[in-house]
């Protein structure tokens, strides 16, 4: 038996070995890496979000919960074409600009899981399925950039790094259901289809698929999508006929999978309109003739000198910017600059993802760091190493990208997660060169610092992690002046519902969970195609009580909420002491409005509008 032992220990430790060596041939490979990291991060996902129990199968932010009302009113049976929200604003309703390709999937699911559980059992399901089943995507795109870039070090480099980023930015968390993680996963497959050393056209017939569902999707990565079709041009201007079966297969993909976005999403009366939130005619138009001109020049210019071809390229771009000034010129501009003054001041100043860095700097600066200086660094290292001749081409690519990505951040701080993922790859490189000259001098103290410095400054947690320090330290003033009552729980809109359904006058961040959890109508959520109803919620808070009152009864409100915890409506209050809000706050309650119960634990007191005699 003695003797068994040591032979049954060494059989062990050698299935173990055997095991081991399986796992690490599977991580030289991209699809097996992708998956195991996949797996993990799900794991890791899933476990932080429900480790404290039970919580609410929707995100936390407002989109998330809009996307659900739009995808319960199509299984309901909203045509497919329309996209109004009844609920919602003055009059008819709101014009939504969102799009159906995204409720599709969501409404697919929701229905699959319907088939064997109640309903808001198959409502969490799905909404715990969506936003997981685009990590894998997602993280296939980042592993195949790296790979392409740098090599096995570079593939695993960023799986962790876009694996960080996946799990920080919480846009693939479960009850993640707005359109965010699909352009992120988009946006690193656009990237990956660049670094093909063998220009391959089907990598960029994949590139211009999916530029083509980024703009149909939403308008966040238009200025991305542009300057990746400019940088498409470009390489077809230095390289010519090595690169015209990349160039044509992009701009035929690109206009030919728009094009069928454009009419399988847009409504026939809509074909004429131009709209720059959305998929439109502007969009549409310009994507096709850009994708058009760029496939007849790759045709026809691609064995051209290359003077010649960059004229061709030159005349393109005329042609283009040509036609953006004859048939959407307002697109040239930001879709939010005919936004009332009101609302910018009392609404959009206070929206956390549409600050410039300015505004930040004012109100949240302490996440600066996260935000910019990732990006920042990668474009500094892109510069320099295009400067020293390394790789220059790889770098010059990022560095395009990266800088429109990182100006519109500095814009609006949306656009970081975009900078954030691109700053991925150049860091990456910069790691794997200087772990080699730390590796390769292991005496040489230095280097293992600029090695250890390298890794924190490309992950943008640990900026974040410093920011937070920083932070914990000011809320603690703070703390205990501050009063966390939900005005948007269920708990808290109970009261709704023991009225019949009517027209509620709402903070605009309580329209979205009003739509959710009743059946009310809502005059405001934060919304800027509903400016009607957003100005006309601002007017009731800011007239005085016996004008506001005025207010009510035109756009037909039956209930007023009042939340004096809201962001905007304690501004409200401040600006104008003797309004409806500032008057309520000082608990003066005019004769028209009839105080309901209010929930327990809410912070939201609703009232019953009394139209009086005129």
């Amino acid at each position: 038996m003695n003797a068994v032992q040591p032979i049954a220990k060494a059989q062990s430790a050698s299935a173990r070995t055997g095991f081991i060596g399986r796992i690490r041939q599977r991580l030289t490979h991209l699809l097996p890496s992708a998956l195991i990291y996949t797996v993990i991060l799900i794991g890791i996902i899933a476990v932080m979000k429900y480790a404290g129990g039970p919580v609410d199968y929707v995100g936390p932010d407002n989109d998330d919960g809009m996307r659900l009302v739009e995808v319960r009113d199509f299984l309901d049976g909203q045509g497919w074409f329309d996209l109004m929200q009844y609920r919602l604003g003055l009059g008819e309703g709101t014009l939504m600009h969102w799009s159906r390709l995204i409720d599709l999937p969501i409404a697919a699911l929701i229905r699959f899981f319907g088939l064997f559980l109640g309903h808001d059992a198959a409502e969490a399901a799905a909404l715990v399925i969506w936003p997981l089943s685009l990590v894998f995507p997602a993280m296939l795109a980042m592993g195949l950039a790296g790979q392409r870039v740098g090599g096995l070090a570079g593939m695993h480099l960023s799986f962790c790094f876009a694996g960080m980023a996946i799990y920080t930015g919480n846009r693939f968390a479960p009850g993640a259901i707005d359109h965010h993680n699909v352009q992120f996963a988009l946006v690193a497959t656009m990237t990956a289809m660049l670094f093909d050393e063998k220009q391959r056209a089907w990598n960029y017939a994949v590139a211009g698929a999916a530029a083509a569902l980024a703009i149909a999707i939403g308008a966040e990565t238009t200025p991305f999508v542009a300057t990746y079709c400019l940088v498409v041009a470009l390489l077809w201007v230095w390289e010519g006929e090595p690169f015209a079966a990349a160039t044509k297969a992009f701009g035929l993909s690109l206009a030919v999978t728009v094009s069928i976005f454009f009419f399988a999403t847009v409504p026939p009366q809509h074909y004429s309109a131009v709209t720059c939130d959305n998929l439109s005619l502007g969009f549409y138009s310009l994507a096709t003739i850009g994708g058009g001109l760029l496939l007849a020049s790759a045709v026809f210019a691609s064995r051209f000198s290359r003077s010649l071809r960059f004229t061709v390229l030159a005349a393109v771009g005329a042609a283009i910017f040509g036609s953006a000034l004859v048939i959407a010129p307002q697109c040239l501009r930001n879709p939010l600059a005919d936004l009332d003054p009101m609302l910018v001041e009392l609404w959009l100043r206070n929206v956390s993802e549409a600050q410039s860095i300015l505004a930040l700097s004012r109100t949240d600066p302490v996440s600066i760091g996260a935000f910019y200086a990732p990006g920042l660094l990668a474009i500094a290292v892109c510069i320099f190493r295009s400067a020293q001749g390394d790789r220059v081409q790889v770098h010059l690519v990022l560095l395009a990208l990266l800088s429109v990505s990182w100006v519109v951040a500095l814009v609006q701080v949306r656009g970081a997660v975009f900078s954030n993922l691109l700053s991925i790859l150049p860091l990456a490189l910069l790691i794997i060169d200087v772990r080699r000259m730390s590796n390769g001098d292991s005496e040489n103290a230095a280097a293992a610092l600029v090695y250890i410095v390298a890794v924190l400054a490309s992950v943008p947690p640990v900026w974040a992690v410093g920011g937070a320090l920083v932070e914990m330290q000011i809320d603690k003033k703070n703390a205990a002046d501050t009063d966390n009552l939900s005005c948007s729980s269920k708990q808290a809109l109970a009261p709704l519902g023991d009225l019949p359904a009517g027209l509620v006058s709402a903070p605009s961040e309580m329209g979205v969970p009003i739509l959710r959890y009743t059946a009310n109508r809502v005059l405001s959520a934060p919304y800027h195609r509903n400016q009607g109803g957003m100005l006309t919620e601002m007017h009731v808070g800011l007239a005085e009580p016996q004008e506001a009152e005025a207010f009510l009864r035109g756009a037909g409100v039956t209930v007023l909420a009042f939340c004096p915890n809201d962001l905007q409506t304690s501004k409200i209050a401040r600006l104008k002491p003797d309004g409806l809000y500032g008057q309520l706050g000082k608990g003066n309650i005019p004769a028209y409005l009839d105080p309901l119960p209010k929930a327990a634990d809410s912070g939201a007191q609703f009232f019953r509008y009394r139209m009086t005699p005129k």
